[in-house]
């Protein structure tokens, strides 16, 4: 059986979230230079997307 290569998979997941937080910069500085609002972060855990989403009154 082949040995995992831990090496390689940790680099690719790098790599992946090197190229997401770069493609968010360019669509925060687009925004910004198009004089549009900036969207809300909702970081990592996304408690900001979920309050944003929830409405103030219960649904009756």
């Amino acid at each position: 059986m082949a040995k995992p290569n831990y090496s390689f998979e940790k680099r690719q997941r790098e790599l992946a979230k090197r190229k997401k937080k770069e493609e968010k910069d360019r669509e925060k500085a687009a925004r910004k230079a198009a004089g549009l609002p900036p969207i809300a972060d909702d970081g990592e855990d996304g408690e900001a997307a979920d309050a944003a989403a929830a409405p103030d009154q219960p649904a009756s």
